[in-house]
């Protein structure tokens, strides 16, 4: 016993406390990661599936909820266009351009916001409605296809454009978070590596 003080005299007590943390909760991120891999690669079979099926799926009435539809072939009638805007957008062959999106009254109740084509002219398009059929993609819109007004086709909505990546930065911010509530400078190394994580999403 006579070595035993002079040894934890030599083992700084905190810094020691504070790694041991930091790997719990490292472990833990990683468990955490593991699960939403497994949610991500089945919603994206799902979304695979979706994407190659010509069943049709019924535009819910609250955009909201179109998620649960999300590339699946859709058909509306618009019988009133509220808006028209264009966004940076690429067409069937990959080239960068303007898709241009015409907010729609329907038929029969609801909304939908529709990317009626592609164009490098960004003159809107005169377009005051009509039958829309297209896929249904992430931000609650409809790509038409076949396009309409006179554009050429928009890039149509593909599942393999999302990440599979598990991270989520809100996370990673908590974590740095407590680590610097404890020392920063003594997680440095970690914190990066969060960061970086963090980053590819």
């Amino acid at each position: 016993m006579i070595g035993a003080e002079p040894l934890m005299r030599r083992i700084p007590l905190v810094p020691t406390i504070i790694v041991l943390i930091a790997v719990g909760i490292m472990i833990r991120l990683g468990f955490w990661q593991l699960e939403r891999l497994e949610e991500k690669q089945a919603l994206l079979a799902r979304y695979d599936a979706a994407a190659s099926s010509d069943a049709e799926a019924g535009w819910p009435l609250d955009p909201e909820k179109a998620d649960a539809v999300l590339y699946r072939r859709t058909h509306v009638r618009c019988v009133g266009v509220t808006g028209m805007s264009s966004v940076s957008g690429h067409n069937a062959q990959d080239e960068a351009g303007l898709a241009h999106v015409a907010d729609c009254r329907l038929a029969g109740g609801g909304a939908a916001r529709v990317v009626l084509g592609w164009s490098r002219n960004p003159a809107v398009p005169d377009w005051r409605g009509g039958e829309v059929s297209g896929t249904i993609a992430p931000g609650a819109r409809i790509v038409a296809d076949p396009p309409l007004a006179g554009l050429a086709a928009n890039a149509r909505p593909d599942p393999s454009d999302i990440p599979n990546i598990v991270t989520e930065p809100e996370d990673y911010a908590a974590v740095m978070a407590e680590m610097d509530a404890n020392d920063g400078a003594t997680t440095l190394a970690l914190r990066k590596r969060l960061a970086e994580g963090a980053r590819r999403r």
